[in-house]
């Protein structure tokens, strides 16, 4: 079946993104010293010739010290955008996809208390985190034992200069994204990664202007976003990743109703996030009670700006719930049954886009897809 509401361009600020097909975040650790290869640049090129109208690279280390490391996904090879070799790097990747006809953004990364102490570019670097807090131990996690801490306080609570030196590092980010060529910016808030462990009231127990309630929570990803804004200008869109679930917890709920999710996201729209990519693990849970809305659904409803849904899209399985018996599925029906509805307005594809880079198009044709490969996981295709 040919699925043609994924056909339709959509505009956000002066962009217009050709399709509603978005290649999601994924870490995949093949840019040595943090630099993309030809390599790195074919892979990405790949997807948008197979018909991608947006991609948002893997997790882009910001140029801060404390920002890479071990958080159990391997320490090598995590991209950054400072320095020349790595601007030159992304300028190949963003001028091949401009090529293929598609659209990049750089997904900006602080890994912060998911980094594990004396690892990384810089080992002596202290481990970022707003109350020193890891999270609550003996959660449900799919981190490997060895990445746990023995107690839940792992750091200091960071100073008001420690605190101006990280957003200072994503705004040199962003302005590095710029001389690169990239469509906009995305910002990861989620997984219990720097800006999320602010936003979520177990992590932060601050009690200055950077903590309290929900709303005053969001102040340190406001003022990241709100000067990325005002480095990248009026015309480029920001994207911000969120999520309930953390690695440190998959059950964390940062609302657990519709109210408490305004409280949370509109601070954040009108510093100047235009697109909400809400992570969770299956696109069509229902966040809460009472109503079929996904949680994209909801952050589109509460903020009024666009959103998108992303888990298990042509996937069988959950990110997390293991790599076995993984298999590409035809679960589009069910997808474009809530974008028609105006549910959310872009369509996140992870794993499937790995199996097949020209899954878009195919797709969008109504043709048969590849059938998916885990080793896909493991390499650059």
């Amino acid at each position: 079946m040919i699925h043609h509401g994924l056909t339709l361009p959509l505009q956000i600020r002066k962009r217009s993104i050709p399709n509603r097909i978005v290649m999601s975040p994924m870490t995949r650790g093949f840019c040595p010293g943090g630099t993309p290869t030809e390599q790195v640049r074919d892979y990405y090129a790949r997807r948008a010739e197979g018909g991608c109208g947006l991609i948002i690279t893997e997790a882009v280390g910001v140029d801060h010290p404390s920002a890479l490391g071990d958080a159990g996904l391997g320490e090598d090879n995590i991209p950054v955008l400072h320095g020349s070799e790595a601007l030159q790097g992304w300028q190949n990747v963003v001028h091949a996809v401009h090529r293929a006809g598609g659209m990049i953004v750089p997904q900006l990364w602080h890994q912060g208390v998911l980094r594990m102490p004396g690892t990384g570019p810089v080992p002596q670097a202290p481990v970022c985190s707003p109350s020193g807090i890891w999270g609550e131990l003996g959660k449900m996690t799919s981190l490997a034992a060895s990445k746990i801490p023995s107690e839940a306080k792992v750091a200091e609570p960071m100073s008001e200069q420690a605190i101006e030196a990280v957003i200072d590092g994503y705004v040199r980010s962003a302005k590095g994204a710029m001389q690169a060529g990239f469509d906009g910016i995305a910002i990861h808030g989620a997984h219990g990664y720097l800006i999320d462990t602010f936003l979520w009231e177990q992590t932060n127990q601050r009690k200055d202007r950077w903590g309290g309630d929900r709303s005053q929570r969001t102040r340190f990803a406001t003022e990241i976003i709100r000067r990325i804004r005002a480095e990248i200008g009026p015309d480029l869109p920001i994207f911000f990743r969120f999520s309930d679930w953390k690695q440190q917890d998959f059950r964390a709920r940062l609302a657990s109703n519709p109210q408490e999710l305004e409280e949370l996201l509109c601070p954040l729209a009108d510093a100047g996030v235009d697109v909400f990519d809400a992570s969770v693990r299956y696109f069509d849970k229902p966040a809460y009670e009472g109503s079929n809305l996904n949680l994209a659904g909801w952050a589109k409803k509460v903020t009024g700006k666009c959103s998108m849904a992303v888990g298990g899209v042509g996937i069988n399985k959950g990110m997390f719930d293991g790599n076995s018996d993984v298999n590409a599925v035809d679960n589009l029906e069910r997808v474009m049954e809530r974008l028609d509805n105006g549910e959310f307005d872009l369509v996140g594809v992870g794993r499937a886009l790995l199996g097949d880079p020209q899954w878009p198009r195919k797709i969008m044709q109504g043709n048969q897809v590849a059938a998916f490969d885990p080793q896909t996981l493991k390499t650059l295709v």
